[in-house]
């Protein structure tokens, strides 16, 4: 059987970050932080991104953390699906 037809598709990307929108429809925005150090001031300085992640039941709420898995294109700017809500917000 050969790696093609096994059905895996091979490894995916996974990520943690904060819900920091929910208001369209099966779609929310996650806000992933990470430090990185500069060049040459050798200082950590704060790298943010936001992508738009596919939530199909409308779960997440902002403030929540979610892990959120690579999939193929959803939309123009959907290339991640909400996986799981790791952590509710208060």
């Amino acid at each position: 059987m050969t790696e093609a037809s096994s059905g895996e598709r091979g490894h995916r990307k996974t990520r943690t970050g904060v819900v920091v929108s929910d208001k369209m429809e099966k779609t929310i925005v996650v806000q992933i932080d990470r430090m990185v150090m500069h060049p040459i001031y050798k200082k950590y300085v704060r790298r943010r991104v936001k992508y738009k992640v596919h939530d199909e039941r409308n779960e997440a709420r902002v403030g929540d953390t979610v892990l959120i898995e690579e999939c193929r294109p959803l939309s123009r700017h959907k290339r991640w699906r909400m996986k799981a809500i790791t952590h509710r917000a208060a």
